[in-house]
């Protein structure tokens, strides 16, 4: 008797003997890390997104004078920044694998703060675009956030955890632009730069003495080549990475930003033909592309829930099809408050994509690889911010405003029936 019961009493010591993955690891940090990540998240994003409304202003500041060049600069210098990110984000992510989350989150807020002062003691146009993108290079603190909560939240709130990091996001590039339109009037346009670099700053301090992580990279090794021997020997079923399910991923991830930045080229013009005067039209312009940005902050953290709850892949397909849908009614409005709410609409459909996508790539890889995979991620998002309004001007010069809202929903509907496709394979 005393034989048998010993068994069980030997297997669960056994088994509490055994090393920790990193996420068990870290499980009693999450929370207070999820915190940080989102506030930093925030101001990083604020601060970046506040020059929106006086960049050409700035732009104009340093020696650009023709209207024309203002305009272009202006776009060039927004652009940078993405780019740069869309660049290096697999580069820190693999980094975040190899040296630890944390670090790459204080690395990200200390550059970060370090180039946005920096920007406001620029020269001439070209220092502000290399700034710009070196903001981008060297960045990407909501990029860094994202790896470190999606490898240290529980599987089973993953999804959570990734929709209210996705809320501070978006709340930081929708009260950026507000901030831009009355911080320079208080402080000067080169006393934003230097408030923005001073928000991150603090971002960093929390960071460095908050954040707790819990990252043993050779430990994290030798579970890894013992979980494959296992996989091997068909005593355990490993993470076996599928190409054609994360790539489908990739494409869906591109697509979030690519449709809500489709309309950017265009959205003053368009508005303008619904009736507003010149004297407004800059504004409401601003108003309705924050539109969809609010209707974000309103849903992402349900549908991640949601994702949690029903799954992944069909929050992800509910969500493109019903963004795809909310599309097409916008080339049919005749007052910019109609446009406002359907962008209000589509935001709240739009924002379920991201932590699906997030939770989703997590669980695509082994564990010592989600760093590098959730890098990738990232990148194939900031590829969709530069990518989108390309795609939104050449569509709207070749074929007409409307056919803007009508291509782009045609791209959400495919890239449903490739996420499908995907969970089908994933199956």
């Amino acid at each position: 008797m005393q034989q048998t019961l010993s068994k069980p009493a030997a297997s669960a010591a056994s088994s509490n003997a055994m090393p920790r993955s990193y996420a068990e690891r870290n499980g009693q940090y999450w929370r207070r890390n999820l915190i940080v990540c989102v506030f930093g998240s925030f101001t990083t994003l604020v601060s970046l997104s506040m020059l929106l409304p006086f960049l050409p202003l700035y732009v104009r500041q340093l020696g650009v004078s023709a209207q024309a060049d203002v305009i272009q600069w202006s776009g060039v210098a927004f652009g940078a920044t993405f780019l740069g990110t869309a660049v290096t984000a697999p580069i820190w992510g693999r980094l975040a694998d190899r040296f630890g989350r944390k670090p790459m989150l204080v690395r990200a807020a200390i550059g970060m703060a370090i180039v946005m002062s920096l920007i406001g003691l620029a020269h001439n146009v070209y220092e502000l675009v290399a700034l710009r993108l070196l903001a981008g290079l060297i960045g990407g603190y909501a990029s860094a956030s994202t790896v470190m909560v999606g490898t240290q939240a529980p599987r089973e709130r993953a999804g959570w955890a990734l929709g209210v990091l996705s809320t501070g996001a978006l709340a930081g590039n929708l009260i950026g632009p507000l901030v831009g339109g009355v911080l320079p009037d208080w402080l000067g346009i080169r006393g934003t730069f230097f408030a923005g670099g001073a928000m991150i700053a603090a971002a960093a301090l929390l960071t460095i003495f908050i954040v707790k992580e819990d990252f043993n990279p050779a430990l994290d090794a030798r579970l890894g080549k013992r979980d494959r021997a296992q996989a091997s020997s068909g005593t355990h079923a490993a993470h076996r990475t599928n190409p054609a399910v994360v790539a489908a991923l990739l494409v869906t991830a591109m697509m979030v930003l690519l449709a809500n930045m489709s309309i950017e080229p265009i959205i003053t013009v368009y508005i303008g033909s619904l009736g507003v005067g010149a004297a407004h039209l800059a504004r409401t312009a601003g108003v309705v592309m924050a539109c969809s940005a609010l209707g974000s902050m309103l849903t992402a953290a349900r549908l991640g829930a949601w994702a949690d709850r029903f799954g992944s892949w069909r929050v992800i397909v509910a969500c493109l099809v019903l963004t795809g849908l909310a599309m097409i009614p916008q080339a049919f409005v005749h007052a910019w408050w109609q446009l406002a709410a359907l962008r209000v609409l589509m935001g709240m459909t739009l924002a379920g994509l991201l932590p699906s996508i997030g939770k989703l790539a997590r669980q695509s890889v082994d564990e010592r690889s989600t760093g590098r995979m959730l890098g990738w991620l990232q990148s194939a998002q900031f590829s969709g911010q530069v990518v989108g309004p390309l795609i939104g001007g050449a569509i709207g010069v070749h074929l007409g405003l409307h056919a803007v809202f009508f291509v782009t929903g045609a791209l959400l509907i495919a890239c449903a029936v490739l996420a499908q496709w995907a969970h089908r394979r994933a199956a």
